[in-house]
């Protein structure tokens, strides 16, 4: 049994991309093909000759298909080592060696992810089969080809038509991923499975055990600190994702600056229009919208706080032109992220070598899906604060009505306040903000903040709150700077109070009902 050499292949796929032009090439280098059911019908429309796995094992396939591959002949073939008492045994049993395993799962993950679908459904969609002869194939890649993936069969054949065998590094890197795959699709089951608390009842939205499988991207210089190590894992999904992002330029990304990126990302995604978001230590120090276009705001997100913009990450969700890379290139900043980037507009970034420079493609705001944070001892999971109340639909509880300007500055300035970290007060006009006050561990101390930090003037401005005001001292100190309107969620047991204090500055507020707390 020489190691790499491919005499016989088993080929069983549920996903049928790229199968028959694999297909032809094996037969091209005189490779015996066994199959079953669905991939042998496609093969022989295809005009390649396979034999049956019932064939080949004497048994028929039973059960309604459940049991087809489960036979000593498949996995003895599969697993018998190139030594010679493995051999002897094979040639006393009637067992040949299969050199070559193309298997990939029935599809689990979409058949629960279809409205609808009941349990006795998702069990029929558990490969039995095709794990087993995976694994057993995998954990003999000393001699065994497994192919789990369509996207390496372009690799494959390339190995085969070069020297008609495949490398020990290929076999090896092709088993990792096999057995990745496997603890994937077992962790889908399992979660599933575990979202019930008794057959036929309600389906849970945490399941009781819960498996994750991030792809390692890349390994980062370091962490948040030179003195610790780091990785940047990928995870399946949809919507906007750093992992899928282009990098087109600049050094290495640092975990910081994916930190960074992360929240610059999720705050454009949340403005309508052109916008521009500057993010320094995680939290928004300029934020703006422009109808004349992203290079109009991205200046006036820097002229909120011109300072803090040094070195910070931009976000923005439109194209990147000529004009826009002229004002970003005014300024040190450690890394852009965008839909995409015009030539000209990378050739004048280009001449800031260190500079990053991401592509996202087209932006969509991410719909579902969880968060995960690590405590000591465990994994904190949440549905993302994916909520939004517009400043239009809030109540009106102080004595005067926000005018419609007020409005658009109250509503601007609420969806930016869900992104700085609590305790958190944003001042803004409409599409541009004023002051952020980020992360003090009381609210009047994020008012004081708020107020210190403004450049522009803060005199007719409005204010977001994250979350309701304890006592009236913040809104006070609003008043005295000057600003005319607040927008927070309400709840406090001091809420009369607060809003008595908005009718003695004639200030006016709208509660939304919907915190953004953001640790």
């Amino acid at each position: 049994m020489p190691q790499g050499s491919t005499r016989r292949a088993i080929v069983s796929v549920s996903d049928k991309r790229g199968i028959v032009e694999l297909a032809r090439a094996l037969v091209r280098h005189g490779v015996e093909i066994l199959s079953t059911g669905g991939t042998a019908k496609e093969l022989a429309a295809a005009g390649v000759t396979t034999t049956s796995i019932a064939a080949y094992t004497g048994a028929p396939e039973i059960l309604e298909g459940r049991v087809k591959t489960l036979h000593p002949k498949i996995h003895g073939g599969l697993l018998g080592r190139p030594v010679p008492e493995h051999e002897r045994e094979m040639a006393a049993n009637g067992i040949q060696p299969i050199d070559l395993v193309v298997v990939n799962l029935y599809p689990f993950r979409q058949t629960v992810a279809k409205a609808g679908v009941t349990i006795e459904e998702a069990i029929e969609n558990i490969d039995i089969g095709g794990p087993s002869m995976l694994r057993s194939a995998a954990k003999n890649h000393e001699r065994v080809t497994v192919v789990v993936d369509p996207d390496d069969y372009a690799g494959l054949i390339a190995e085969l038509d070069a020297g008609g065998e495949t490398s020990h590094a290929t076999r090896f890197r092709l088993a990792r991923k096999v057995f990745a795959h496997t603890a994937a699709y077992d962790g889908a089951i399992a979660a599933y499975l575990t979202s019930f608390d008794e057959p036929g009842g309600e389906r849970q939205a945490f399941p009781e055990v819960l498996t994750l499988q991030g792809r390692r991207e890349r390994l980062l210089r370091y962490g948040e600190n030179p003195h610790q190590a780091a990785a940047f894992y990928a995870l399946d999904g949809e919507g906007p994702s750093l992992a899928r992002a282009e990098v087109l330029q600049g050094k290495e990304l640092s975990y910081n600056n994916l930190l960074d990126l992360d929240a610059a990302l999720g705050c454009v995604l949340d403005l309508d229009g052109p916008a521009a978001v500057i993010v320094k230590h995680n939290n928004p120090c300029g934020v703006a919208t422009d109808a004349a276009g992203a290079a109009a705001a991205f200046r006036k997100a820097r002229a909120t706080d011109p300072v803090s913009a040094f070195g910070g990450i931009v976000a923005l969700n439109r194209d990147v032109d000529e004009e826009l890379a002229r004002e970003l290139s005014e300024i040190f900043l450690e890394c852009i992220i965008a839909p995409g980037y015009s030539e000209a507009a990378r050739e004048l970034l280009g001449k800031k070598k260190n500079l990053r420079l991401l592509a996202t493609g087209k932006l969509s705001a991410p719909k579902g899906g969880v968060t995960l944070r690590s405590v000591a001892g465990g994994l904190l999971v949440q549905t993302r604060d994916d909520g939004l109340v517009a400043a239009a639909s809030a109540k009106v509880v102080s004595k005067r009505a926000p005018s419609s300007e007020e409005l658009a500055g109250l509503d601007f300035a609420w969806r930016v306040g869900k992104h700085v970290k609590s305790n958190a007060i944003v001042l803004a006009r409409a599409g541009q903000t004023v002051g952020v006050g980020a992360g003090q561990m009381s609210r009047v101390d994020s008012v004081k903040l708020a107020v210190s930090k403004a450049v522009l003037p803060v005199a007719g401005t409005v204010a977001a709150s994250d979350a309701f005001f304890p006592f009236r001292d913040g809104v006070d100190g609003l008043a005295e700077a000057g600003v005319t309107a607040v927008i927070q969620p309400g709840g406090s047991v001091r809420d009369a109070e607060v809003i008595a204090a908005a009718d003695e500055r004639g200030l006016a507020m709208v509660l939304t009902d919907m915190r953004h707390f953001r640790h």
